[in-house]
């Protein structure tokens, strides 16, 4: 059985230099309660398709990396916690053992690498979390974006993490972080706030243009920050979540969707909706960004 395995839609596409914009399965299986994530990937499926371009949502089921999932083969991620998060280094495993993987943004980027996918389109990139000085915890996600030629569309890094460190340690990775009509790097649900990003692009084919260029110089990935399109104050809540995360000893991947069930427990659920939005409108600039790529 071939281990990257792609949908004739997504294999047909590539093969004709048609826009493929890949997807993460970990939003539909730990981003959102119940069947919400499920929701939101095929809402990101649709605004992919509306914007030209062909939808490929990444997961690891019965021993291959599928890249492009029917129907029912998302809907196995739905709200199951319990499937495995699968980063880049956790493919190879659960494809050996027949256990399914919901992608991060870094096992998808992977999966981008192997199948030729130049865009992706995310809520968050991970990256470095706080108190790193006293536990080290950095995302894979950084890793991979920085040795995949690809672009990844997402409202900045995860607000959850030291922001600040993770735009040094893009800068140290070569990594462009270019702000989509911003000068600073969103924080996930603030617009404003964040460090300043490397270049500022006003447009779909300006960010395509100046990927397309950082890859002939031999370039790995592309960061574009698009802030979300309404801002939510929750950096107190953001650090009452940390406290107690680290108050139970959690850390590692489990960080993340405890911080954000937190976040949306005690914003009763603003967090949820903002998430939603900006998830779906960063898959749909992606597919613009691919469109835009594919024209040349």
């Amino acid at each position: 059985m071939t281990l990257v395995r792609l949908s004739p839609e997504v294999e047909a596409a590539l093969a004709g230099g048609g826009p493929v914009v890949a997807l993460e399965t970990t939003l539909v299986s730990h981003g959102f309660p119940g069947e919400e994530g499920l929701r939101v990937g095929l809402d990101c499926e649709e605004r992919v398709r509306e914007a030209g371009a062909v939808a490929a949502t990444v997961g690891v089921l019965d021993g291959a990396v599928r890249v492009g999932l029917a129907r029912d083969e998302l809907e196995r991620f739905a709200g199951d916690v319990s499937i495995r998060k699968a980063g880049p280094r956790d493919l190879a495993a659960c494809a050996a053992s027949g256990e399914p993987g919901a992608t991060t943004v870094g096992g998808t980027l992977a999966a981008c690498r192997a199948a030729g996918i130049r865009f992706m389109g995310t809520g968050g990139l991970g990256g470095v979390h706080r108190g790193w000085t006293e536990h080290l915890d950095v995302s894979a996600d950084l890793g991979a974006l920085a040795s995949t030629p690809a672009v990844v569309v997402a409202s900045g890094a995860k607000s959850i993490l030291d922001v600040s460190a993770t735009s040094e340690l893009l800068e140290t990775l070569g990594v462009p972080v270019l702000g989509f009509r911003t000068d600073t790097l969103p924080l996930f649900y603030a617009a404003e706030g964040g460090p300043p990003v490397s270049s500022r692009v006003e447009s779909a084919g300006e960010a395509a243009r100046v990927a397309a260029l950082h890859w002939e110089l031999g370039g790995g990935g592309v960061l574009v920050g698009r802030p979300p399109d309404e801002s939510l104050d929750v950096e107190g809540l953001i650090a009452q979540g940390v406290a107690e995360a680290e108050r139970r000893g959690i850390r590692g991947q489990e960080a993340t969707p405890f911080l954000l069930a937190y976040l949306h427990r005690e914003s009763g659920g603003r967090t949820v909706e903002a998430n939603k939005r900006l998830i779906v409108a960063n898959a749909a600039l992606a597919a613009e960004l691919a469109v835009a790529h594919a024209a040349g």
